[in-house]
């Protein structure tokens, strides 16, 4: 074993950070981030919620990755749902300004800046 993971660990891990994060992305991230690329103010939130997701996690010297970015998006739902949270149904109505789906959606943006990598 090399590591915390050996390599098909490794790759099954980065397989299901992946799922989750696209599945993140087709419910929250491409809708979202059509309409925040239209929207100066939604724009300037995301911003900070991406910001404020590299400060949180720059305590951790290693580089942001797709398994560190599902985990934390898991985090901020679990968090989320404790507190009552409750997803929208149907379409999101992005006007509203929900902290949680911006940092969510924040994941989802952070996701495209991430190097790709082979399984």
């Amino acid at each position: 074993m090399n590591g915390l993971f050996s390599g098909a660990a490794a790759r099954a891990a980065l397989r299901s950070a992946l799922a989750s994060l696209d599945e993140l992305t087709a419910s929250v991230g491409t809708p979202g981030l059509d309409i925040a690329a239209s929207s100066p103010g939604m724009t300037a939130a995301l911003d900070q919620h991406a910001a404020g997701i590299r400060e949180s996690l720059s305590a951790d010297v290693r580089p942001i990755t797709a398994i560190i970015l599902a985990a934390y998006a898991e985090g901020v739902r679990d968090a989320a749902f404790k507190h009552g949270w409750t997803p929208p149904t149907g379409e999101i109505d992005w006007t509203r300004q929900d902290w949680v789906l911006l940092r969510l959606l924040a994941v989802c943006r952070l996701t495209l800046t991430l190097p790709v990598t082979p399984l």
